[in-house]
């Protein structure tokens, strides 16, 4: 008859806290729900690269124009595009890259070909013994999408008044 009485409860107070979740769920935002990106991502015409050579602990740059090859040791990479977003979204960088090994015969091996993402190196990384390669960033954008739209003119026109009985902000001093 306890047990009985406690599982009850218990459904109940789930049942509660259920309900009044779901009451204030429509005023929160979508938190779990993946967001798309509104603007389209920009074109750039130039990929940059950081390179390093595990033997000489050598890091180099490599600013690399698109379809255009560029050498670092015995590997040659060519990026064949490169998209940023805008300033006002997430950082996402992204380019499509080839990356060819020379062979002590001169012939070309691929080793990589795929996306490379700025922001998580690790993820599609050039996998080599003596060199890696990854993707910093774009530059020199050759098309941007239109320009965000203003920010709502009532918005700014109306002040946000604090409550009536809300109680006003006091300073503290600080001692330095």
């Amino acid at each position: 008859m306890t047990q009985g009485f406690c599982s009850n409860r218990s459904r109940i107070r789930s049942a509660l806290v259920i309900a009044g979740s779901a009451a204030i769920w429509p005023a929160m935002p979508s938190a779990g729900v993946a967001q798309h990106a509104s603007a389209p991502p920009i074109e750039n015409s130039v990929a940059e690269f950081s390179a390093l050579d595990k033997v000489t602990a050598r890091i180099s740059k490599l600013e690399v124009p698109l379809n255009k090859t560029a050498t670092f040791g015995s590997l040659r990479i060519t990026p064949r595009v490169c998209y940023t977003r805008q300033p006002t979204e997430p950082p996402k960088t992204t380019s499509f890259v080839e990356v060819d090994e020379v062979l002590l015969d001169n012939k070309d091996k691929r080793i990589f070909t795929g996306w490379m993402f700025a922001e998580s190196p690790g993820l599609n990384a050039v996998e080599h013994p003596v060199f890696d390669v990854w993707l910093t960033g774009c530059s020199s954008p050759v098309r941007t999408s239109a320009a965000p739209p203003p920010p709502d003119k009532s918005a700014r026109e109306a002040p946000v008044a604090p409550p009536p009985d809300a109680e006003p902000l006091r300073r503290r001093r600080v001692p330095r």
